[in-house]
């Protein structure tokens, strides 16, 4: 099940960059933004719970894909090379086998417990 579960990540990833790249964006956002969820990690210097909220928050597809909902539908094209970098970020961590987190511990998620 992990395989399938890091393949589906790579599988995301590849298409957001596929669609990323059809959309003739700017790659020098791509690469100066591509890691930019990640600043949820700050919460873990307050602790483990508001650590995995902050992660969990920025590493669901919920919040990419409803900002892509709303930029199609409210008429904000200009969001989804955005939205594209954001859900490309999220498939190379499913690919990398780091999921959403428990409050538990860092290395606690959805695909299994990976210790740091």
């Amino acid at each position: 099940m992990r395989a399938v579960l890091r393949l589906e990540g790579l599988t995301v990833l590849a298409v957001a960059v596929t669609a990323f790249a059809a959309l003739h964006a700017n790659w020098w956002w791509f690469a100066a933004l591509f890691l930019t969820p990640d600043i949820a990690f700050l919460g873990y210097l307050v602790n483990p719970r508001v650590g995995a909220m902050a992660y969990n928050t920025l590493h669901s597809y919920i919040a990419p894909l409803t900002l892509g909902v709303a930029a199609h539908f409210g008429k904000a094209p200009f969001l989804i090379p955005y939205v594209l970098i954001w859900v490309a970020h999220l498939g190379f961590d499913r690919a990398l086998g780091y999921g959403l987190k428990y409050s538990s511990a860092f290395g606690d998620t959805h695909l299994g417990s990976k210790r740091l």
